[in-house]
């Protein structure tokens, strides 16, 4: 018999998991959001799909990063079909400047082992970035083009992702904040919310920033930490860039539209979703690094969103060990739109088909109870 599935979270990793599940044949989903779905750390996000430029080693998550990136092609071009949104995937590359001697000692390390792991990776001199992209600063000193490094425009995957569930008859419960989880025994039979509960076969936590907020009688969640990351952006008659640009210091994300997204801050301030003039100022200053031009175009918008962020800086994907029928896919920190479908793919094989997958292992919640003995 096919699973009924509870999702607490209404953020692309919930939504990309319900739409993964259906297509799967799971029976009744729904989905609980707290507020309006997509409108927390997904929403605010810049969208970028970059495994390379973020990436210090060729480790299991830069692997699992790189596999999700690939999907996405399929990903976008099936969402297309299925809802008739553009999520407008842009696959022109990106670029990973150089502006101080650190910075260039620190391309040429991540070109060696890039290079040595047989990734798509182009090493520029400062003349041939200022062809490419003439507004970057001609303080430029070399780069690194990542072609396969992308973007996406995830206000529209968000918007398409709830036209799937909408079209699917995928149940979505918004103000719906969920308190605890309901269980018989040490199985979960579904979550609870102030004037309602929900029950279903499987549940899964895909709760961000706010899963360590949600009891589950006397067991623990891994703790999840938020962390603020604040964005402005400008906006242009024409765009300027023609692809993502990156710096060891910010990062401006052009769109089809004009808009220019520059980000991001990196604050450890609790559930504090609040816009600063220190965050802005921080951010006009790596923005104006990347490209002084900028100086005289006028900050059109400023936002915050609150990233979901494990102890180790990883992602938290899998069964619960002292719960049966629950699963978490949280602490996708910076990576949640990256991460999106090959979470949605590993966690819809393993809730309707008990399928394996080495990530599920990797990342299982598992390592924080080993850890603690």
């Amino acid at each position: 018999m096919n699973p009924e599935v509870l999702i607490v979270g209404g953020g692309v990793i919930g939504l990309s998991i319900a739409r993964a599940l259906h297509k799967k044949g799971a029976g009744k989903i729904t989905i609980l959001e707290r507020g309006a779905v997509g409108q927390e750390a997904s929403c605010a996000a810049a969208g970028m799909l970059a495994p390379q430029a973020e990436a210090d080693e060729a480790d299991d998550f830069f692997y699992l990063c790189d596999e999700s990136n690939r999907l996405y092609t399929q990903f976008a071009a099936e969402l297309y079909a299925e809802t008739g949104i553009d999520v407008e995937l842009d696959r022109s590359g990106t670029l990973y400047l150089a502006f101080t001697g650190a910075d260039a000692e620190e391309i040429r390390r991540r070109f060696a082992w890039q290079t040595k792991a047989k990734l798509n990776v182009e090493y520029l001199k400062a003349n041939e970035v200022r062809k490419i992209e003439p507004f970057v600063s001609s303080d430029v000193r070399e780069a690194l083009f990542f072609p396969n490094d992308w973007q996406i425009e995830n206000r529209k995957l968000l918007a398409a992702l709830r036209q799937y569930a909408d079209r699917n008859q995928i149940e979505i419960v918004e103000n719906a904040e969920v308190k605890s989880l309901l269980l018989q025994g040490e199985t979960a039979t579904g979550a609870e919310i102030v004037n309602r509960k929900f029950f279903a076969s499987k549940v899964v936590f895909a709760t961000g920033a706010w899963t360590s907020l949600i009891k589950i009688g006397d067991y623990a969640l891994p703790e999840v930490s938020p962390i603020r990351g604040q964005m402005i952006s400008y906006k242009t008659a024409k765009r300027l860039f023609s692809r993502v640009i990156y710096s060891p210091r910010g990062y401006l994300v052009p769109r089809r539209d004009g808009r220019i997204l520059a980000g991001a801050t990196v604050e450890a301030v609790g559930f504090d979703k609040g816009i600063t003039t220190g965050g802005r100022d921080f951010l006009i200053e790596n923005s104006l690094e990347i490209a002084p031009p900028l100086v005289n175009v006028k900050i059109s918008h400023q936002w915050a969103g609150l990233r979901p962020h494990a102890a180790d800086g990883l992602p938290v994907l899998g069964a619960l060990p002292e719960i049966k029928n629950l699963f978490v896919a949280t602490a996708h920190y910076r990576n949640g739109i990256l991460l999106a479908p090959k979470t949605a793919e590993i966690l819809a094989d393993a809730i309707v088909g008990n399928a394996e997958s080495k990530y599920l292992k990797i990342f299982s919640p598992r390592r924080f109870f080993t850890a603690k003995g």
